[in-house]
């Protein structure tokens, strides 16, 4: 069988779309494949030290395109642990 994560883009992960894509570009993130090796924490530090904008919703997506989910049910089931390894990271918002 074939793997259906072969020829899925960036944009087509749950959250995501084309200016997610073109934001992971930017930190050398350019396949799905790419993607799912990162560390969620990783690539949003790569992210929030490279493209403008980065906020809270950011990390929250990038979770819920790895675990299949809408960055809002990632933000209401696990934003305290975000925010602790955020803090821990010191990435976490003032």
């Amino acid at each position: 069988m074939k793997n259906p994560g072969i020829d899925m883009k960036l944009r087509d992960l749950k959250g995501f779309g084309i200016k997610s894509e073109e934001s992971l570009a930017q930190v050398g993130i350019n396949s799905v494949e790419d993607f799912m090796k990162i560390d969620p924490f990783e690539l949003y530090a790569k992210l929030k030290g490279k493209v403008k904008g980065t906020g809270l919703n950011s990390i929250y997506a990038i979770i819920g395109a790895k675990e299949g989910l809408h960055w809002q049910e990632v933000a209401r089931t696990q934003k305290t642990a975000i925010l602790m390894r955020l803090d821990d990271m010191g990435l976490a918002p003032k």
